[in-house]
């Protein structure tokens, strides 16, 4: 069943010419599970990224294809998907989501010599101190941190309180913040971390409230932000300001599922269509109709833009050979309506791409952009 859900999804998003005129891309997303709320909106990302090189002549003559592998949101099915791609003798997989997935394939990716390019995973060890055949073209966590942490010390809080999951990207979002605080002179009034399955957050939530840090951060998925934000309001957890640390808070569905308890909710972001990229606003636009009509997250820009580079490392490289594949991601350097997408070395990081993060409130139940002044941004609002 499985693989006839894959072969439809290839078909219909995909399947353009006969094999022998294609040049085939591996991609590894999540389909199904409990990250396939993000899966959706990258499966969308690829669909307008193949449109569009394809619309321009695709690649050494040739039109593209995603192979796309579902890791189903589990780390053992993900490396049987990263082995399928291998064996298919793609040239580069674009590598997905979740950073605890990412991990694990980039490891055995760069046993077997595959170039793998991460496109929205964000765990600092993926790229610290990373390794040959990985690249990742999105912010690292410690970027997610830094763009709240900012607001809190432009804003003068003496105090925070964070709680997290103990997932890798969730983790070093967080262990980030911690370090930022401290830099800052911010002190950290609770640091609380939480095992995948946790619903009821009031014990700690009701330790935050006895506290009344000047400003809470908050790192979750998707269902866990909502919940956490419904309860927050519930116990009655009155901070100048709640903080997301993107993943769950920075969805459209964050603000529909949360209801009037996500107003005010500040959360980081890799990609917004006020960011003055050429081609950011209408590729907000394509990305909404390929989701039928549902507004984009980051994640969907992410993934279309790792298509345009997969695309220009394969026609930079003249093959799809591998080897000459990952010699041509190093010298990529181009402009997306994501952003500049090149890969550097710097501050322990190893093949990744320096990004500006960016920070959005919800404002009359909408995002908005606040952070930083290059977005036009609109005020923050405080609670207290």
């Amino acid at each position: 069943m499985r693989k006839t859900i894959l072969s439809t999804l290839a078909l219909a998003l995909f399947a353009t010419a006969s094999a022998q005129d294609t040049i085939k891309i591996g991609a590894i997303t999540s389909i199904t599970g409990r990250f396939a709320e993000f899966g959706k909106m990258q499966l969308a990302g690829f669909k307008v990224g193949v449109a569009e090189v394809n619309r321009k002549g695709g690649v050494l003559g040739k039109k593209i294809e995603l192979v796309i592998e579902d890791n189903a949101s589990d780390v053992n099915k993900g490396l049987a998907a990263a082995e399928r791609l291998n064996n298919a003798g793609v040239p580069l997989v674009l590598n997905e989501y979740s950073s605890s997935l990412v991990k694990a394939q980039a490891l055995y990716f760069t046993r077997q010599k595959v170039p793998n390019l991460v496109f929205t995973s964000s765990g600092d060890d993926i790229t610290r101190p990373g390794n040959d055949y990985t690249y990742r073209m999105n912010q690292p966590a410690t970027e997610y941190a830094r763009a709240i942490l900012n607001i809190f010390r432009d804003n003068k809080f003496k105090t925070i309180a964070i709680i997290g999951g103990t997932g890798a990207f969730e983790k070093s979002v967080s262990d980030a913040a911690v370090n930022f605080a401290k830099a800052y002179g911010i002190q950290i009034l609770e640091d609380q971390r939480y095992d995948q399955g946790l619903t009821d957050f009031r014990p700690v939530l009701n330790r935050i409230k006895a506290k009344n840090p000047d400003g809470v951060l908050m790192v979750s998925y998707a269902a866990d932000s909502v919940t956490l934000m419904r309860q927050a309001r519930e116990v009655g957890v009155k901070p100048k300001l709640f903080a997301g640390g993107a993943a769950g808070f920075a969805l459209p569905d964050f603000i529909k599922d949360s209801g009037s308890a996500a107003e005010h909710v500040v959360t980081a972001t890799a990609w917004i269509s006020q960011l003055r990229y050429p081609g950011a606003q209408k590729l907000n636009v394509d990305l909404k109709k390929a989701l039928g009509g549902a507004d984009p997250s980051y994640h969907a820009a992410q993934a279309y833009a790792a298509v345009l580079v997969a695309a220009k490392a394969i026609q930079a490289a003249g093959s799809a050979d591998r080897e000459k594949v990952k010699a041509a991601l190093n010298g990529v350097n181009m402009m997306t309506a994501f952003g500049q997408v090149s890969f550097k070395d710097f501050d322990g990081f190893r093949n990744q791409s320096p990004l500006t993060m960016v920070a959005q409130q919800v404002q009359g139940g909408k995002f908005v952009p606040v952070y930083p002044a290059s977005v036009v941004p609109k005020k923050i609002l405080m609670e207290r």
